[in-house]
């Protein structure tokens, strides 16, 4: 681990820029209104065995890896279908497939079949990545195909092994991806046209998705591609500073996420954490280091799962090894990137925080249900509800949205 002595950062004031639609109540992207696993839903239930906590409704989709956003009376997700990738809007209150729109031919791969990347949905729109680069915008109402852009294509680049997986972000009248090759590793589309608005970064697109954030009156965007971690200037694209983090197989998977004024970084196979800061000095940017622990003892391995900050420490999945069976559920301190609790061997999964409440889903089909606490693990209970399922919890309007390879799953969470 080390520390570096933090001098004149200017990096202040800094928060995560919100999508153009979706209340406190809904998930309308990737982890949540502002992309960071956390749900503001309070009054939720306590434990599994609430008389008010069911299966609410569950509905037929193919075979993905895409979660599910909700806003508004939908809930969205994307999936093989048969030979076709496909859009699935389904409504909220019983689960009534609403629309369906093909977006692309199946994708395969021998990782596991079907889109990776999760739906973002504001007012008027959906935007969907398909596996192998499509970006797509449809009316949210109608599903109707309002533009297609095959990303790899226009860039010149070429679809990632484990296929494309960026989460799009709307930030104003932009659309951002994750693409790759030569400067374009970042690109930003406009949201009504599909037409390429800039393109920024040079390498492999990664695994991970971006995120928006305004500090000193900046509007700017982390990405954590396949070279590193990129803090661009959300109007043009223009880098301002950048941070090398080469993974292994390309594999940056778990979003970069905010903690307080710090920035945190997780890879797998074996490499490790860091935690960051951007000092600014006039017009000059840079990454500072508050620690690391970028080796085969690393506290935090985040496999594919972005870990989620809560009070005054970090809480994740710690996979050991080159994408092995052993994953440690573990509690970091922020400040010092020391262990402050570990589950051995908890197994793979995804958390989702609400009502100061862990909710927990596992790649074996179950959910977990836990406190909240930066002092150690209680659980509060666990029930085998869904298949095999590299999905997080999406939780809006008192209700929570899970997709395994066959399903979709709306859960009452209520406290009566």
């Amino acid at each position: 681990m080390r520390f570096s002595l933090l001098l004149a950062i200017l990096f202040v004031a800094s928060s995560a820029l919100p999508v153009q639609f979706g209340n406190a109540e809904d998930w309308p992207q990737f982890l949540g209104t502002s992309r960071n696993g956390i749900s503001e839903q309070k009054n939720l239930i306590s434990s599994l065995d609430e008389p008010s906590f069911r299966v609410k409704w569950t509905a037929d989709v193919g075979v993905g890896m895409s979660a599910v956003s909700v806003s508004a009376g939908s809930a969205v997700t994307l999936s093989n279908d048969g030979t076709n990738q496909v859009i699935v809007c389904f409504n909220t209150d019983d689960g009534t497939l609403l629309w369906k729109t093909t977006i692309g031919e199946s994708y395969v791969n021998p990782m596991g079949n079907g889109p990776r990347a999760t739906a973002a949905m504001t007012k008027a729109g959906v935007f969907a990545y398909t596996g192998d680069g499509r970006l797509v915008s449809v009316n949210r109402d109608s599903g109707q195909l309002n533009w297609v852009v095959d990303t790899i294509k226009e860039a010149g680049s070429k679809v990632s092994e484990y296929g494309m997986s960026s989460s799009p972000l709307i930030v104003g009248n932009k659309v951002i991806v994750h693409v790759g090759g030569r400067g374009s590793a970042v690109c930003a589309y406009h949201i009504e046209s599909g037409k390429l608005i800039w393109k920024s970064g040079t390498g492999a697109a990664g695994y991970s998705s971006a995120l928006s954030l305004k500090a000193n009156g900046l509007n700017q965007v982390l990405s954590l591609t396949a070279a590193g971690l990129y803090a661009l200037n959300e109007s043009n694209g223009d880098v301002l500073c950048h941070y090398p983090y080469k993974t292994p197989y390309d594999c940056n998977t778990a979003s970069p996420m905010m903690c307080g004024e710090g920035i945190f970084i997780s890879a797998g196979e074996n490499h490790g954490c860091a935690m960051l800061e951007i000092n600014r000095m006039g017009n000059d940017f840079e990454f500072i280091e508050r620690w690391t622990s970028n080796h085969t003892k690393s506290v935090m391995r985040n496999e594919w799962q972005t870990s989620i900050h809560f009070d005054d420490c970090i809480i994740g999945f710690d996979n050991v090894g080159s994408a092995g069976p052993v994953t440690h559920l573990t509690c970091v301190d922020t400040e010092t990137g020391e262990t402050k609790w570990q589950v051995p061997r908890f197994g793979k999964g995804n958390l989702t925080l609400a009502d100061e409440k862990l909710w927990i889903t596992t790649m074996a089909g179950e959910l977990i249900l836990a406190r909240a606490d930066s002092k150690g693990f209680q659980e509060l209970g666990r029930k085998p509800l869904f298949n095999k399922t590299r999905q997080s919890l999406s939780i809006a309007n008192g209700h929570g949205y899970l997709r395994d390879n066959s399903k979709i799953y709306c859960l009452d969470l209520r406290k009566q």
